[in-house]
């Protein structure tokens, strides 16, 4: 038996955007063989979800939030992924900054549902390996607004872009094509 794809998202402080996106992918892969898991890239180790953001998520979400608590990027962390997916450029670069040998494996979650777009008919691991060979650059529109400190309108607005962006990402992960 293979090993699980293992999914890491990534934003700044791991509290809003990123844990964000870990749960709702849960939820959307079900009991698919993938496993889901954040940072950030300034994260300080063990604060909870940001209470406007866990507020956003879909119903029946915010329960499973209540153990979460944050991670900061580390280079362990970022080797046990097959697939890093950030929330806006900005984490990507500063990820491949310091990792360049990631460059096939670290995109935008925008970024790689433009990728997932233009191949059909691949998931999981070859959907993964499929997108880095492509040359698909990350564009402002791929990005995914930091709601911190901006109210609970910006956390539904990011809530709503992550939702649109995993509702395409997450089936063809998982093999649902």
């Amino acid at each position: 038996m293979s090993e699980p794809l293992t999914v890491l998202f990534v934003c700044t402080a791991n509290i809003c955007r990123s844990p964000a996106m870990e749960v709702i992918a849960r939820d959307l892969a079900g009991d698919a063989d993938v496993v889901f898991s954040s940072s950030g890239t300034h994260a300080r180790d063990g604060h909870p979800m940001n209470p406007e953001m866990t507020a956003s998520l879909p119903t029946g979400t915010s329960g499973s939030v209540d153990a979460f608590r944050s991670r900061h990027l580390s280079t362990a962390v970022l080797d046990e992924a097959d697939l890093v997916l950030t929330a806006e450029a900005v984490h990507r670069r500063h990820i491949l900054d310091d990792h360049p040998q990631l460059h096939r494996r670290v995109f935008t979650l925008g970024q790689f549902r433009a990728a997932v777009a233009d191949l059909p008919g691949l998931s999981g691991r070859e959907l993964v390996a499929a997108a880095g060979q492509r040359s698909t650059p990350a564009l402002p529109e791929h990005d995914v607004a930091d709601p911190y400190r901006r109210g609970k309108a910006a956390a539904e607005r990011a809530t709503g872009t992550i939702t649109d962006m995993l509702s395409v990402v997450v089936p063809r992960l998982v093999g649902d094509r």
